[in-house]
This record gives C-alpha cells, structure tokens and sequence, in this order.
C-alpha cells in the first residue's frame, strides 16, 4: 500500500511516521512530478488552507488532486485538510468548514472523546475547524460539545483535530482499511 502525502506545509512528517509505522509505503508530494506517482491513497494535512490552496495552483496540483479523489482515490484530511476537501475548496466532500472555529492559537486544545467504530480517542485541536454543515453521503464520526470534528464521505475521511500529534494510531488505521477496501 502506497500513501501519497501533501507536503506543501503542515504536520506532514508526523503522518508520515504513523503510517509507516503502520506499515505503509509512503512519498511525499510537493509538485506535480511527484503526484505522477502510483498511489493507493492521500493525506492533506493540517496547515493553513489558503497557502496550501495557493501552493497547490501554483505548482498545477489543484485539478490532479481533486479529479483523482473525485475518481475514488482514497484520501484523509486533518484540519486544513478536512477544510480543503469542503465544498468551497476542492469541493470533493459534501460539507462545509468554519474556518478557526475555536479561536486563534489560543483556542488550542486536547480532549478524548468518542470516534464511531474506533471508542474513545485522543484529539489535538491547533486553531481547529469544525464541520459546520454536512449534507448527504456525509457520516459523523466524531462530535466534540455538539460540533462535528469527523466525517466520512464513502472513501473520503476527515477530522478537525491532529491524529497524527499523538501516539494512538487507530485513526490511521481506519484510514489504511479505507484505502485496502477501495484496492479490493
């Protein structure tokens, strides 16, 4: 299993390392030479949507990616990421973001609560968005004080706060068994 991941900013190593400690083949991707690779599946990392927005138009990355996910490509977005899927970006998931939904850098946080299939699991909000609509197609995973922080649209998943930043690797591995079903 082969996992392109956006490197354009954000926590990209951190996934990086869970996924290969899971076991995946993984690359990084910061242009369109590198997209050319065969992938099984994509990870947008957290970041800051408009750079990540702008890097992507700039280097010919915005219409590969997005046709590929809407082709089945399997992909998981973490904050930024779940952003970039929403309908105002690539507009491959039927939601929509609230951008800096907690406030600024100070609005940062760490809660555990519940993630459907998985139990309770650790989550590490930076300047997090939420799910502030979700439409069909669209299941919630996760809910944090009533606000939706994960979702899945068929082989799309996101989450509003950073897997990644902790030891739990549960979220990564729904993830690797999204991506092993859509290779079946």
């Amino acid at each position: 299993m082969k996992i392109a991941i956006l490197a354009l900013q954000g926590a990209f190593a951190e996934h990086e390392a869970a996924l290969r400690k899971l076991g995946a083949e993984t690359f990084l991707v910061r242009n369109k030479q590198d997209w050319a690779q065969e992938k099984d599946g994509l990870v947008i990392p957290g970041g800051e949507s408009t750079a990540m927005t702008r890097i992507m138009r700039d280097e010919e990355l915005w219409d590969p990616i997005r046709d590929e996910i809407l082709g089945g490509l399997p992909v998981f977005g973490t904050c930024a990421g779940l952003i970039m899927l929403d309908k105002e970006h690539l507009s491959t998931m039927n939601i929509t973001a609230l951008r800096n939904a907690y406030g600024r850098q100070l609005g940062s946080f760490y809660t555990d609560d519940e993630f459907k299939g998985i139990g309770r699991v650790p989550m590490t909000f930076i300047r997090a968005p939420y799910i502030a609509e979700h439409g069909d197609g669209v299941e919630v995973l996760a809910t944090v004080d009533g606000r939706v922080v994960a979702a899945r649209q068929g082989a799309q998943l996101v989450t509003a706060f950073h897997p990644e930043l902790n030891d739990d690797s549960r979220i990564h591995e729904y993830f690797l068994d999204i991506v092993s079903a859509k290779s079946i």
